[in-house]
């Protein structure tokens, strides 16, 4: 029972609260609850099709690839493909979890998973191309070069930090899926 209400409890919750508010004010009630709804909708919009890609990626990519990849002894190729593929990403921060999640249950090292949220939150392709046009390329150069060196010392020094259980306890999470 603990288990369910930690899982779902926050949504329980809020449809309490969305069924409340219209059972105290229905038009106030309505529109939260129309706007729950719309908001759900768009995020299993864009969940959906990410978990397609991530259970493809679970299948179709060999442990042993990744390893090679992005694993431990990957060096600094490894972290240029993870700074590359959270680049292109052009989802939501909370759809690249479940992706960082199958990139350490692959094996990928735990500061490339970093490099690829951190990549993906503040250096994606599209918000480059839009502050050239909007703010120049001296300020888009800038902004890069010390974001790329923010996010490597945050991915590594979080690596650097951890313990070896607390690495083999990651790991273990992510092969669990959860």
């Amino acid at each position: 029972m603990k288990r369910y209400i930690k899982e779902y409890g926050f949504a329980a919750a809020m449809l309490c609260a969305n069924l409340l508010l219209l059972a105290y004010s229905p038009t106030k009630g309505t529109a939260a609850l129309a706007f729950t709804t719309k908001n759900f909708i768009g995020f299993l919009y864009i969940l959906t099709p990410v978990f397609i890609c991530v259970g493809l990626m679970d299948v179709w990519i060999e442990r042993e690839t990744m390893i090679s990849m992005m694993g431990r002894s990957s060096g600094f190729r490894g972290s240029l493909a993870a700074l590359l593929l959270g680049m292109v990403t052009a989802v939501p921060i909370y759809a690249l979890l479940p992706v960082a999640g199958i990139l350490l249950k692959k094996g990928c090292r735990i500061s490339n998973a970093m490099l690829f949220l951190c990549a993906s939150s503040s250096i994606r392709i599209p918000l480059l191309l839009f502050e050239i046009s909007s703010l120049g390329w001296a300020f888009t150069l800038l902004r890069l070069g010390l974001n790329l060196a923010v996010v490597g010392i945050i991915a590594f020094l979080i690596e650097a930090v951890l313990s070896p259980e607390e690495k083999e306890a990651i790991y273990l999470r992510a092969e669990k899926g959860g």
